[in-house]
């Protein structure tokens, strides 16, 4: 079989430009690869919702991939037990209200029933911005990951979407984005970014979902940025209210779309 080197360079442009192009205007643009905005990518792709997920990493799933200091297991309780089983990934009962997963096994679940859903997964992109019109969200500034880390000065490109989830994990980058550019007009107590609390796995798994919600106009937050945005405990090597989280975000965006065919 003859291979021409030219052959695949050209697949590799046209397919990927074909994909960014279709994604410069989405439905829901979440931010963030990491447990919950994949499964919130999941669940709102799912239901016929256009979504393109934005992640800054070559990886995708976050923290999971190395569950507790480099012991490649996950844990859940029973409450996100229904989802694993939903996303077809084997867990095994440790002890009552307690599941384990291979961290490999769930990341790797989570990203192909993501895509098989529908749902475009970027990797190596950045969101530097967020595009601002008459007090909401309408759109992100994206650029490659590799161009920030590098300090280059180059210009980003823009995406128009009508919802973002802010899924970045302990940092919130599209929220602290938010406070940085226009000031304090989150929905919190004070309106500003309030910073996650030290660890408390019991207290921070019942409010992450809680603090899972709409954080400025079209701006949602899920997983451990929600924490991180309303001050809430860090809750370490658990991953069932992420799970949790990501489909809370994504049932409230659903609703946004009642005629959307599903």
């Amino acid at each position: 079989m003859k291979i021409d080197e030219i052959v695949i360079s050209r697949a590799i442009v046209e397919g990927f430009c074909k994909d960014l192009m279709d994604s410069t205007e989405t439905d829901v643009a979440v931010v963030g690869g990491g447990p919950a905005g994949l499964t919130a990518s999941y669940y709102l792709a799912k239901e016929g919702i256009k979504t393109v997920l934005f992640e800054r990493k070559l990886s995708i799933g976050g923290g999971m991939w190395g569950g507790g200091m480099m012991f490649n297991k996950c844990v859940f309780q029973e409450e996100s037990k229904r989802i694993l089983d939903e996303l077809e990934i084997n867990r095994k009962k440790y002890e009552k209200d307690y599941y384990i997963t291979d961290s490999i096994e769930t990341v790797s679940a989570l990203c192909l029933k993501c895509r098989k859903a529908g749902a475009k997964i970027f990797n190596l992109i950045s969101v530097e911005d967020v595009m601002i019109r008459k007090e909401k969200v309408t759109g992100l500034v994206i650029n490659w990951s590799a161009t920030e880390l590098a300090h280059l000065h180059v210009d980003p490109l823009t995406v128009r979407t009508k919802f973002v989830v802010d899924a970045t994990g302990h940092d919130s980058e599209i929220a602290k984005i938010i406070v940085r550019k226009i000031g304090k007009k989150l929905k919190t107590k004070t309106g500003d970014f309030l910073g996650e609390k030290p660890m408390w796995a019991e207290v921070g798994e019942t409010t992450i979902v809680e603090h899972t919600k709409e954080i400025y106009p079209n701006v949602y937050v899920c997983g451990m940025a929600a924490n991180a945005v309303f001050g809430g405990y860090r809750m370490g090597p658990i991953f069932g209210g992420m799970l949790l989280s990501g489909e809370k975000v994504a049932k409230l965006l659903i609703k946004k779309f009642p005629l959307r065919k599903t």
